[in-house]
């Protein structure tokens, strides 16, 4: 029980410091008592579209602004890299006191800067995107019948050539009784209760509430400018502010202000405080989940097939066959052998690029691991989207942490292929530190000039950029280099044969083998192409994706089905007489990142065809590229080492000389 005791504390501890003391909490592990009459202050998050693909500052356009300035809440790592710029806004609520017509300021007149960018913006469909008590503002519309969310609300509306702002905003703010027991029952008792931060006695006798629930309703109203003129923030508006959403008629004109104004109404809801995010987070379409994984199930059962096949019914019946004759039988035999037995002595011949393969190889094992335990975190809820940013902060954390893997295992691959020769250790392990993240860097930094160049707060600042470099030298490197160290102490993995002095000519083929490795790829994509359909929504339409345990599932079927078609195919070739595997058997699965592109550019003009300029278009193309490639490190990583496995294991069964 010390043991359990000391554990959750220390994983609460490392949720804690992980999350620089901000923001990290389960969701529902974390209620906050509001007294009635407190203040509730709502933040406001960058403006996005699913038409740029660009966020802006909330601020970069003529809103009204708190009285007090502009500030910058609490940021991490992980918010900074999405482009989430969360700041303070003038909208103040009391809590569970109704406001109507509520003053909040009026413009100065629209300059022509001012018009054309709020032009610009509403025809881009750009989104506010409000935050209270970590809640975004939802709203709810309807079309054709059917129930639609959304998550913030639009700029403004264009209706044949006139443009009109929502310059009224109708909020609703669901809450509920605050009950103690929440924080109990989730967070547990005992030493890890000191972690959490205590409510007193006397607080708790104060009757509070806990916000479960933030909608926002958008409206345009005609305010008359004249009326405003005197009036100070927050003050009643002096005429009553009917909120249509059907109709709009707040129209933007060049030199002229215009007057904003909110109203809230506070419900109880029978929502209670770990079941808050459901109406952000509902699971639709959990069947074509399913069907995805039956559908990967049938690709595996198929290629499990094919190895079951080799392994018992040619594998091993040529093995026993083998094994049954006597010394002068099998030098006869070898004679007349044919297939796989012809390439004993060049089957372990060195590839072509040697080191850049270990490099890869070692890359791709960093991935996968930051992959499998990225999604495990967040599939057993440590990476809620109720804290932002987590996801991506988690992903840097364990990449560099991972650092050693990388380096081990391609040092100890290098040594192996080496045939146990460390030289040159430190070189590879120096490589497999900068090789993917160069890739990654050299792409991203591209990118960002865009993003500087259009203002996007979706451009990496400056000072972000030296952070970066120095995790990357200060902390990624040298873990490689420990790895790579540990791997060169390491004993190398001997060959269970010989390579003779002259390569042995591989004979013409029928049909180019590069060809079936590309085809190869066909397979992993088949098993991952309707859960990417999932993934592509969630980064590039706006939804929230938090269905991680269907992906972990899936990604673990991906890797079955990878090293599968990679170990049939190395088998092919081997038949074939082709000694040179080594690299087929790392694109033979890997391929499957080309098809993830194709399919990248298929969703770009059939799905996102509002997509507008060429600068969106790249960024999106640019992003892709990043993506599939780390995808082509991982998927043909599994497939070269369960490929090296099963030659191994095939050639140290055979003895000959």
């Amino acid at each position: 029980m010390e043991f359990l005791g000391g554990f959750r504390i220390w994983v609460l501890s490392l949720c804690l410091i992980f999350q620089s003391g901000y923001g990290f909490y389960l969701p529902g592990s974390y209620p906050l008592k509001h007294v009635v009459g407190d203040d509730l202050s709502v933040k406001v998050n960058s403006i996005t579209s699913i038409d740029t693909e660009m966020p802006f500052s909330y601020y970069s356009l003529p809103f009204c602004k708190p009285p007090g300035g502009v500030k910058d809440s609490a940021e991490n790592l992980g918010e900074l890299l999405m482009g989430d710029r969360i700041e303070n806004s003038p909208y103040l609520f009391k809590m569970y006191k109704n406001q109507t017509d509520v003053f909040l300021c009026q413009t100065d007149p629209l300059t022509d800067d001012q018009f054309k960018n709020l032009k610009e913006r509403i025809d881009e469909m750009y989104q506010v995107n409000l935050i209270l008590d970590n809640l975004p503002a939802i709203r709810y519309t309807k079309k054709e019948g059917y129930p639609l969310r959304w998550t913030g609300y639009p700029v403004g509306i264009n209706i044949k050539g006139s443009y009109y702002v929502f310059n009224h905003l109708k909020f609703k703010v669901l809450v509920h009784k605050y009950e103690e027991t929440n924080v109990v029952n989730v967070m547990g008792t005992g030493d890890a209760a000191g972690v959490i931060p205590s409510i007193s006695k006397q607080e708790l006798d104060v009757p509070g509430y806990m916000v479960v629930g933030f909608e926002v309703v958008p409206c345009s109203p005609l305010h008359k400018v004249e009326l405003a003129k005197n009036l100070k923030m927050y003050e009643k508006f002096p005429n009553p502010v009917q909120c249509d959403p059907s109709s709009v008629s707040m129209q933007i004109n060049k030199g002229q202000p215009i007057v904003f104004t909110y109203e809230v109404t506070f419900e109880e809801s029978d929502i209670k405080w770990p079941s808050r995010w459901d109406a952000y987070l509902k699971m639709e379409g959990s069947k074509v989940h399913w069907f995805s994984i039956l559908n990967s199930l049938m690709v595996i059962t198929f290629l499990a097939g094919i190895v079951l096949v080799i392994f018992l019914r040619t594998v091993r019946r040529d093995l026993t066959r083998y094994e049954e004759l006597d010394k002068e039988a099998q030098a006869q035999m070898n004679e007349e052998l044919s297939g796989w037995k012809l390439v004993v002595g060049d089957v372990f011949r060195a590839p072509a690029n040697p080191a850049l393969l270990c490099i890869m190889v070692g890359d791709g094992v960093q991935l996968l691991g930051m992959g499998i335990v990225t999604i495990l975190f967040a599939a057993l809820g440590f990476m809620s989207p109720a804290s932002r940013g987590t996801l991506i902060t988690g992903m840097l954390f364990f990449y560099m942490i991972l650092g050693v893997a990388a380096g081990y295992v391609a040092v100890r691959l290098w040594r192996t292929i080496c045939c146990g020769d460390h030289r040159g250790w430190i070189s590879v392990s120096w490589k497999a530190a900068c090789f993917f993240p160069g890739i990654a860097f050299l792409i991203l930094t591209t990118l960002n000039f865009l993003l500087w160049g259009s203002g996007s707060t979706g451009a990496i600042p400056f000072s972000l950029f030296v952070i970066l470099l120095l995790l990357w030298f200060c902390i990624s490197v040298p873990l490689t280099l420990v790895g790579g160290y540990f791997g060169a102490k390491a004993p190398h993995i001997e060959y269970p044969v010989r390579t003779n002095q002259i390569p042995r000519e591989i004979p013409p083929q029928k049909y180019p083998s590069w060809l079936l490795v590309l085809g190869a790829g066909t397979l992993p994509f088949g098993t991952l192409f309707i859960e990417l359909f999932f993934i592509m929504s969630s980064l590039w339409m706006g939804r929230v994706y938090y269905v991680f345990g269907f992906l972990f599932i899936v990604l673990v079927l991906l890797v079955v089905v990878c090293a599968e078609v990679s170990l049939v195919l190395t088998y092919m070739h081997l038949c074939v007489e082709d000694w040179k595997w080594w690299w087929k058997s790392f694109f033979a699965s890997g391929s499957v990142a080309l098809y993830i592109f194709l399919y990248s550019i298929n969703y770009l003009i059939f799905d996102l065809k509002s997509l507008s300029g060429p600068v969106s278009a790249t960024l999106y193309l640019g992003y892709s590229l990043f993506m599939v490639l780390a995808i082509m490190f991982t998927t043909g990583t599994v497939g070269f080492l369960s490929s090296f496995w099963f030659v191994h294991y095939l050639f140290s069964s055979v003895k000959l000389d």
